[in-house]
């Protein structure tokens, strides 16, 4: 069963996670909503469990796993960066013609697509990469915080 603002966050086990909870690396964000500790390392998690789900289970096309990969990474790395949460979640869902990838976090801070930086600036380019690959994107308020998300279309890539 999937996650919802109705239903609470379910927490895994697998990797130390925050207040020594664990998290498992191996869950399927696609069942429902995976919790991660908001440190940068968990990115690699969410490129790898993303991709796995995507590549591995539903077969896709490697350049829109690829894309999906690295979109859910930027978001991850912008929940981790400025949410000052101890953990966010995960969750990719699957619809006629569309994937959904949602990173969730207690924050109710909305992120803000600013104009882009020097060509050496080092951050400040992961909405960018969101808005220039994602056929869709946005942001829903929760009950308690937000899901930043993505849609990439399946077919005409």
């Amino acid at each position: 069963m999937a996650a919802t603002a109705d239903t609470p966050m379910r927490d895994v086990m697998g990797v130390s996670g925050p207040g020594g909870a664990t998290v498992d690396t191996t869950s399927d964000p696609s069942a429902g909503e995976v919790r991660l500790p908001a440190r940068p390392e968990s990115a690699a998690t969410v490129r790898r469990l993303t991709r796995d789900l995507l590549r591995d289970h539903w077969l896709l096309p490697r350049q829109l796993t690829e894309d999906a990969v690295q979109l859910a990474a930027e978001l991850a790395a912008n929940a981790v960066q400025h949410a000052g949460a101890h953990s966010f979640g995960l969750l990719v869902r699957r619809r006629r013609g569309w994937i959904r990838v949602e990173i969730r976090d207690p924050s109710r801070a909305l992120p803000c697509l600013l104009p882009p930086g020097r060509e050496l600036d080092l951050n400040g380019r992961g909405l960018f990469l969101v808005d220039a690959l994602a056929d869709r994107w946005g942001v829903d308020l929760l009950p308690r915080g937000k899901s930043t998300w993505f849609e990439l279309r399946l077919s005409g890539r």
